[in-house]
């Protein structure tokens, strides 16, 4: 086998606890499906997809070892990732933010036009460039398959996972947010605990280490 069991099992806990952490995808998706209906969000969705393929193969290229080899890039990224987290955490505390599930004004969009916004959302994602760059190189053996052949593995695990969650969300997203419609206060509980999460996410970002060199 490319990977071992653990190795599988490890990824794809991470990238369950990430997809399942409010961020732009997950905003973005859910805005476009309460918008414009949920086949409008599963063609976003296949936007992102693509943007994960985009991050697979610059994972497969050897990315990591770039940013080891040039920590201050490593550093660059991080801080750019969690000011960008931290400014979705204010603006979702701050008075008149709004939560996941609350619904956005979004103009309808052609399909091309879905796609492409799926795909530039997920790569300007900070989470997922860490996730690519410093989580997944963590579960590479380096006595077992090549690195890329690994690192094509459990990138495909991870895409399994994410895109399987968020396609649950966003055939749900309607029903939640009629749901949560009724329900004000859990509009502001949701609306907390998301910019909760979005700024410990941010904190544990900037605690990264840099990833290390090859031997």
């Amino acid at each position: 086998m490319v990977i071992g069991a653990a190795a599988a099992a490890g990824i794809a806990t991470v990238a369950l606890g990430l997809v399942l952490t409010p961020g732009p995808n997950m905003l973005y998706l859910v805005s476009r499906s309460i918008t414009q209906g949920r086949r409008a969000g599963l063609v976003s969705l296949l936007g992102v997809a693509a943007g994960f393929g985009v991050y697979l193969a610059a994972a497969s290229a050897g990315i990591a070892s770039v940013f080891a080899a040039v920590p201050a890039a490593y550093l660059a990224l991080k801080i750019a990732g969690a000011g960008y987290l931290l400014y979705l955490a204010v603006r979702t505390l701050r008075a008149g933010g709004r939560g996941v599930f609350e619904a956005r004004d979004l103009p309808v969009d052609p399909p091309w036009r879905l796609f492409t916004a799926g795909l530039t959302t997920n790569l300007l994602n900070p989470k997922i460039a860490v996730l690519y760059v410093a989580l997944l190189p963590q579960f590479v053996d380096p006595a077992g398959a090549p690195v890329w052949e690994q690192s094509l593995a459990l990138g495909a695990v991870q895409i399994v996972v994410a895109l399987t969650v968020n396609a649950l969300i966003v055939c749900s997203a309607a029903t939640l947010a009629r749901v949560l419609g009724r329900r004000p206060s859990w509009v502001r509980v949701q609306r907390w605990v998301m910019g909760g999460v979005l700024g410990a996410l941010a904190v544990r970002l900037l605690a990264e280490r840099a990833p290390a060199p090859a031997q």
